[in-house]
């Protein structure tokens, strides 16, 4: 059972997590070109936010690791400052998204979000870090499997304590796949689910699970259940991803479906982990995608 401390801790989470305006949460990641034209362009910046408040999105994974090697939060601080600003003012929360790139850079782009917070105004600064580490992506992921994620936990732990470090408040976690659930690794003298070790290392976790249907043994409930049953135990706060993007398999995005299966697919998880409190809500892969997404609804082809 969840102890009093960590029911408080949970509290203490959900209230930084979740709007009061809202039930849950609600966020998507924005990705490199998309992100680059949004701190470049002010007037799509404007209409973005503008659609993102009228979806009920909260929170932004705004991407700012270095595309192409550009470096865009050293060599567009102030673009990026604007743009973080003007979110605040929409009420919105912007997280720094880095990934995936984890074994060469991601300390180096962890503390450049640090050090950009440090240098910004409060209106100017990242609420969060959002980490799109992904260790099974690497090649040779199958013959190394758990030494790779021994040593994607040894790089989340280096990340935290670069954030203790900087005493710094900005809430820092991954998003992980659900099955992650399902594989037990020992690490550090501790035997037990990566999904374990992430939630009792990280202030938070989104855990993608790409499905387009809340019910069957297939469904996004059933997928989320294991990791949301540990969430509460850690007393750490976890969103579901969700997929809109076009292409791979059917039964991963909603981008053929209809906004009402949409709508019907996360009420009827949110009605199923309602008397979780670890759950706080979902975010959407990606934003460009979702954008498209709402506007083939708009056309009546949603589903087609």
């Amino acid at each position: 059972m969840t102890t009093a401390r960590q029911a408080a801790a949970l509290l203490v989470w959900m209230a930084l997590m979740i709007s009061p305006a809202m039930a849950a949460d609600r966020a998507t990641w924005i990705w490199e070109a998309d992100a680059l034209h949004l701190i470049e362009h002010p007037s799509d910046e404007r209409q973005a936010l503008s659609l993102l408040r009228r979806r009920h999105i909260t929170t932004l994974y705004l991407y700012a690791d270095a595309v192409h090697d550009r470096g865009l939060l050293v060599r567009r601080a102030a673009d990026y400052r604007y743009f973080v600003k003007r979110a605040h003012e929409a009420g919105l929360r912007v997280f720094a998204l880095l990934g995936p790139d984890w074994r060469t850079r991601a300390t180096t782009m962890f503390q450049r979000v640090l050090d950009y917070n440090r240098s910004s105004s409060p209106s100017g600064r990242f609420d969060g870090v959002n980490l799109d580490i992904e260790p099974y992506n690497i090649n040779g992921w199958r013959r190394n499997e758990r030494e790779l994620l021994r040593q994607y936990l040894d790089l989340g732990s280096a990340l935290m304590d670069l954030k203790r470090a900087s005493r710094q408040t900005i809430l820092v976690g991954p998003a992980i796949p659900f099955w992650f659930a399902d594989i037990s690794v020992r690490w550090r003298g501790v035997s037990g689910s990566v999904t374990r070790h992430v939630l009792a290392m990280f202030d938070y976790a989104v855990v993608m699970d790409y499905r387009n249907q809340a019910a069957g043994g297939d469904g996004i409930i059933e997928h989320a259940a294991a990791s949301l049953a540990i969430a509460r135990h850690q007393g750490k706060p976890v969103l579901l991803g969700i997929d809109v993007e076009p292409g791979g398999l059917g039964k991963t995005s909603f981008w053929g479906r209809t906004e009402g299966d949409m709508h019907y697919a996360l009420s009827e998880t949110k009605r199923a982990f309602q008397a979780n409190p670890a759950f706080t809500g979902f975010s959407i892969e990606d934003f460009g995608a979702y954008r498209a997404w709402l506007t083939r609804q708009a056309r009546g082809i949603g589903g087609k």
